[in-house]
C-alpha cells in the first residue's frame, strides 16, 4: 500500500528549515506512523494543533517526547537552545487568555534553534504594564504581538517602536469579538504603519514569519 503522507525531506535544503507537521486533522494512526518514520531518522519534529487526547495517546508510545497543553504543541524531543545568546524575537500577549498561542510561537521557534523571550498580560486594559516593559521590549529585533477582544496592542506597540511587528488575533473575547474576527479585523485596519498580520490563533504562522526576517538579517 502506497503511504499516505511523504516526509518533504528537502524543505531544509530550499526554505532553511525543516517540515512541520498539522495534528488537528490528523488520525493518531496517521501521526504515529509520522512519528515512526522521524525516529528511524533520528530526527525531531514539531506537530502544531495537537488535541489533548491524541497527545496522551502519543506520549505513551513515544516516552521521551514533549507536549504543551496549553499551545497543543507536540515535539519528539525538546531542544536546548543556547543560554548564553540573547533572544533576538521578543513575543508579547496582551492577557493571559493568549497564553497558548503565544507559547505556540515560542516553541516553534525553539523547534527552529531560534531563541525568543515570552513577555505576558501586557495588553492595553493595563498599558502601564506594557510601558514598564518598553525598554525591554526595545532590545529584540522583531516582535510577535498576540492578543484577542478588539486587538489593539500591535497598534499600540506599533506607535511606540520601530521593530517590524507581527500581530496575532486570537478567538480569546465576549460575543461580537466573534471568535477572534473582530481582532483580525482591527488588526488589518491598524493605523500603525508596517504592521504584518498573520490569521487567528496562528502563533506558528506568527514564527515562521519572524524566523525569515531574522535569517535575512543574520545574511547582512
Amino acid at each position: 500500500m502506497d503511504k499516505s503522507f511523504i516526509i518533504d525531506e528537502d524543505r531544509k535544503r530550499r526554505l532553511g528549515f525543516d517540515e512541520v507537521i498539522f495534528g488537528a486533522s490528523k488520525s493518531v494512526a496517521l501521526l504515529t506512523e509520522i512519528l515512526n518514520e522521524y525516529t528511524e531518522k533520528k530526527s525531531n519534529v514539531l506537530i502544531t494543533k495537537l488535541q489533548a487526547d491524541k497527545a496522551e495517546i502519543l506520549l505513551g508510545i513515544f516516552t521521551t517526547a514533549f507536549y504543551d497543553k496549553e499551545s497543543e504543541v507536540f515535539m519528539l524531543s525538546r531542544v536546548k537552545n543556547s543560554e548564553d545568546t540573547s533572544a533576538n524575537i521578543g513575543i508579547i500577549s496582551a492577557g493571559s487568555s493568549d497564553i497558548g498561542v503565544a507559547n505556540e510561537a515560542h516553541y516553534t521557534l525553539e523547534y527552529m534553534g531560534v531563541k525568543s523571550h515570552v513577555i505576558h498580560d501586557v495588553g492595553v486594559a493595563g498599558l502601564h504594564r506594557l510601558l514598564n516593559q518598553l525598554e525591554f521590549i526595545k532590545t529584540f529585533n522583531i516582535l510577535i504581538v498576540v492578543a484577542g477582544f478588539e486587538g489593539a496592542l500591535p497598534t499600540v506597540i506599533g506607535g511606540l517602536l520601530p521593530q517590524p511587528i507581527i500581530a496575532v488575533p486570537t478567538s480569546v473575547g465576549y460575543g461580537t469579538a466573534k471568535d477572534g474576527v473582530t481582532a483580525l479585523h482591527a488588526m488589518l485596519t491598524s493605523c500603525a504603519n508596517g504592521i504584518t498580520v498573520v490569521n487567528i490563533d496562528n502563533g506558528y504562522g506568527a514564527a515562521m514569519s519572524a524566523f525569515r526576517m531574522l535569517k535575512l538579517l543574520e545574511k547582512k
